[in-house]
């Protein structure tokens, strides 16, 4: 069926993520610190830190810079980051959530902003999309971890809501509060996930054409080589003809 990996397209490209390896720690390293700054430094007492420490791990982040990251939390005088979410409209229609990490509100809003109107896009205020998504939990695991009858028999046992599989993988959906819970149980079934965080899940998915996608990827790859921007998420669905065109 058309965009048969809906992790991949309603998240973004993460091939392109791949390429980008220092970059991707150090949003992983910035995650940490903030998880373990508004909880205790222990990732089986703080279940935010325990997932950003998952997430690092799927990426194969040393675990010197885990350990790292956590002890910046405790130092005196380090970055004070605080959440930021952007909400706008990119070509197409397209809507988009943006999720940051900053010490400096205006210059993320300002790239941010930039970003949108040199792709085809409209920054918006708060609120104007984000009541066309649901806040869940996601956990996708590689289609080696077993078939679908393995995976969606595991995810029930773990209280999951709802499977996704295809032949790239199983995509899993929780409540956002169950998410540490399931991901916990998911992982004595099935070993640790490739990828597991809150998420921002469409209500409704918009089909892009060709022209359309490759505007919208260079908007999406422009705010995620953005140091503040931790991710980035939309409502638009890629067809495998598209996908493989875009290359």
């Amino acid at each position: 069926m058309a965009g048969h990996s809906k992790f991949k397209n309603i998240m973004h490209r993460k091939g392109a993520q791949d390429k980008k390896r220092s970059a991707m720690f150090s949003k992983l390293s910035r995650e940490i610190t903030v998880a373990a700054k508004m909880g205790l430094p222990d990732p089986d007492m703080n279940p935010r830190l325990r997932l950003a420490v998952n997430a690092a791990k799927a990426q194969s982040m040393p675990k010197d810079n885990i350990q790292r990251a956590i002890d910046k939390a405790a130092a005196a005088g380090g970055e004070d980051y605080v959440e930021v979410r952007y909400e706008g409209y990119g070509p197409g229609g397209v809507a988009l959530i943006v999720e940051a990490l900053t010490d400096n509100r205006n210059r993320t809003a300002t790239n941010v902003r930039t970003a949108f109107s040199k792709n085809g896009g409209n920054l918006g205020s708060e609120g104007s999309v984000s009541h066309g998504f649901e806040r869940r939990g996601l956990i996708e695991y590689s289609a080696e971890v077993g078939d679908e009858e393995k995976v969606l028999e595991a995810a029930i046992e773990a209280g999951a809501d709802d499977v996704e599989s295809s032949e790239d993988g199983h995509t899993i959906w929780t409540a956002a509060d169950a998410l540490h819970g399931v991901a916990g149980e998911l992982e004595k079934a099935l070993g640790p996930a490739d990828n597991v965080k809150l998420a921002w899940k469409p209500s409704l998915t918009v089909d892009v054409d060709e022209g359309t996608a490759t505007t919208l990827m260079k908007l999406i790859d422009t705010l995620d080589d953005d140091d503040d921007v931790q991710t980035v998420w939309g409502n638009y669905e890629i067809s495998d003809e598209v996908m493989e065109k875009l290359g």
